[in-house]
Formats: C-alpha cells, structure tokens, sequence
C-alpha cells in the first residue's frame, strides 16, 4: 500500500510540537527557578520530576496496552491536551515547590503518550523503510533536546512564561494535527483484551531482546552525554583558558547535529542494514567515550569541537534505527505495547547513568569521567552480537 506523502510529515512536526513540553519547559527552567526563588538546587529535582512521569506513564501504559487496544491518534490526541494542561500549570503564580513538581512529573506522565505513540503510529503505516521513517520522527525529537539550549541563549529576547504559553499551544496543535490527518495505519492490528504481563512477557522473544537490550546499552550513553555537553565544553574552554567561549550556543549544536545523523543513519541502513548500522553507530559512539581525555587535554578548540560535533552525531544515529529493530521483532498486536515499555526501561537507565558522574567525580579527575559511558556501548554490542 502506498502511504499518503503528508503522513510522515505530519507525525514528524506533531510529535516536534508535543514534546516541545518536555524540552522547552526544562529550557526555562533556570528561570522559573529564580521567579519562585525556589534555590538552585531545585534544578535537578524538577528536571528528575519529568524524567519520573514519563518512566511511570510509560510503564503504566504498556502495563494497560492503551496504544494497541485504542486508536493510538488518539491517545496521542488526549496525552497532548492534558500534557499541555499541565504544562501550562507553571505559570500560576500561587506556586510552591510542591505544585511544581507535580505540574512537571505529569507533564513528564502524558508525554508516555506521545514519544512513543509517536512511533507506533509510524510504524503502523511504514512496514519497509521504517528505519527511514523513525529517522525523521527521531531526528525531530532531538533538535527539541537542544532547543533548552537555544532558548537560554537567547534568553534575554522573551520572558520565560511566553516560551510556556508557546510550547502548550502547539502541544495542542500537535495533537489536532495527529488525530485529523493521521488516521489508523494500515498495519495496525488492534489488540483485543487486556493483558498486563505483554509488556514483560515480549522480552522471551529472542531478536526482540536483543535490540531491546542494544537500545539499553545505548541509552546508558546517549542522555547523560546530553546532560554533560555543557560540561564538556566550559572543562574544556576552562583547561584552554578561554573563558568567554559561548558554551550554550556550541551546546545546541552538538546535540542538535544529531538529528542531521538519525535521517541520514535511516537512509544508510537501507543499503547496509538497520542491525549493522546500528552496531556500527553504537562502536563509534563507544570510541568517542575511551578518547575523550586525549581530546579534552590536548586538542585545539576547533578540533574539539568538531569532536563533540561528531560524537553528536554518531551517539543518537543508531536510537530510531533500535527502536526500528524493537518495532520489527514485537509482535504485530502488542508493538505500540513492546515500544512503550522499551522507552521505560530505557529512560529508566538514563537515571542511573547521570548519577554516576557525580559520584565518580569524588574519585577520578574530572577528564577521565566520560570514559565510563562505553560501558553502554559495549553491553549494546555484545547484546546484538549474542546467539541468546
């Protein structure tokens, strides 16, 4: 069947316009933090209240099968409305540490209705050149990762509700867009009773739990490489002596290059192979981690930058390309299901990995800490590699 040309169009900007809540609302963060003089140690607890509610949405999702038993345009539909509901809930000026924690954690629970529907819905209308397709839909996602970063860059232009009252609007825009233009795919296969143990029992699948475990090892990389670009960066401008380089602005380009690598990862893996392109980015990406003391000590600044540049890109490149493999090995029925309780796990592992740099900062110089990352890449590998 010939898919319509404005379908993945239209999945691409509406899932952009939905998680924008996500992103965008952690990019004006330092700024909400200092309009309810909430202390700077706030920061990482509301970013980790947003994490939590996606892992429990995610996982609570999966648990009920909502994607595969009802129309996932939808639940994307409903999940946007409510997450912008929200969203918008920071703004109130009656807020105290409480409210804001509990506006951002189920900011964070109805986005488990977006970012993996999201893919679920492209996979229900793409069976060949999924790769291609989540490539996009991926790519999207990450230019809204580096978005924080550009809005505090030009973060003297706006105040900082605006940027909330925006990123709500267009949430619900997302969703109108999704469940008007997009209806079900054709390769949907709508699941038809409850099943609360399809999100673990999928996991005896072989194939299927190696690219599962291949997106786990990937995971332990990528958002704690995210998180710690800005380090990276200011270490390095610190160890080079240049202390008016713009980290913020080199910041979004690094993590937004990645987006560039995802589209481009899904039409190589189309000649090559999605499983092979995948471990190849997950390799490069594992390099990346065990050199990165060379680089920060000795090279010059526009080496270094090209080197964060390039890890970028090859760090997210293989994440559509496993949740294509994910997609491709669940079965048909339960595939909304196998995707959701995938991301759960998966941003569950990223709260562990960013704890550990903190930790390992009281026992290594701080030019050594990203060479633990490789432990994801590795465990990745092996995982594809195993006759499990």
């Amino acid at each position: 069947m010939k898919v319509p040309k404005h379908i993945l169009p239209i999945i691409v900007v509406a899932q952009f316009f939905c998680t924008s809540l996500w992103f965008a609302g952690n990019g004006v963060l330092i700024s909400l933090i200092g309009h309810f003089n909430l202390g700077e140690n706030s920061f990482g607890n509301i970013t980790a209240a947003v994490q939590l509610g996606f892992i429990i949405g995610t996982l609570l999702f999966a648990m009920l099968t909502l994607t595969d038993r009802y129309s996932p345009s939808k639940v994307f539909l409903w999940c946007a409305v409510l997450g912008a509901i929200f969203n918008l809930g920071i703004v109130w000026e009656g807020n105290g540490w409480t409210s804001i924690l509990l506006f951002r954690f189920f900011t964070g629970f109805f986005l488990a209705g977006i970012y993996p529907v999201g893919m679920k819905i492209a996979a229900d209308y793409f069976d060949k050149g999924l790769g291609k397709s989540l490539g996009y839909l991926v790519g999207a996602l990450v230019l809204g990762t580096a978005l924080p970063h550009l809005l505090k860059w030009l973060s003297a232009v706006f105040p900082w509700q605006y940027v909330i009252y925006a990123t709500s609007a267009l949430a619900i825009l997302g969703g109108l867009l999704m469940v008007f233009l997009v209806p079900n795919g054709p390769y949907r296969k709508q699941s038809q009773q409850l099943n609360f143990t399809a999100c673990f029992s999928v996991f005896k699948k072989k194939d299927f739990r190696a690219a599962a475990f291949g997106y786990f090892g990937h995971m332990w990389e990528l958002y704690t490489f995210w998180a710690f670009v800005p380090f990276l960066l200011g270490l390095h401008a610190e160890l080079q002596g240049n202390y008016a380089f713009p980290v913020s602005f080199w910041s979004f380009w690094v993590i937004a290059v990645g987006g560039m690598a995802c589209v481009l990862g899904g039409y190589i893996s189309e000649r090559s192979g999605i499983k092979r392109t995948a471990a190849t980015a997950l390799f490069l990406s594992g390099i990346c981690c065990l050199v990165s003391p060379l680089l920060l000590l000795y090279a010059p600044t526009p080496v270094f930058i090209v080197f964060l540049l390039f890890w970028g890109m090859v760090v997210i490149a293989d994440s559509p390309l496993f949740s294509t493999l994910v997609a491709q090995n669940a079965p048909i029925e339960i595939k909304g299901t196998a995707l959701t309780i995938v991301n759960s796990i998966g941003f569950a592992i990223t709260i562990v990995s960013l704890q550990v740099i903190p930790l390992l900062q009281k026992l290594i110089t701080n030019e050594y800490l990203f060479m633990f990352l490789a432990l994801g890449p590795l465990f990745g590998l092996i995982a594809l590699r195993k006759k499990h």
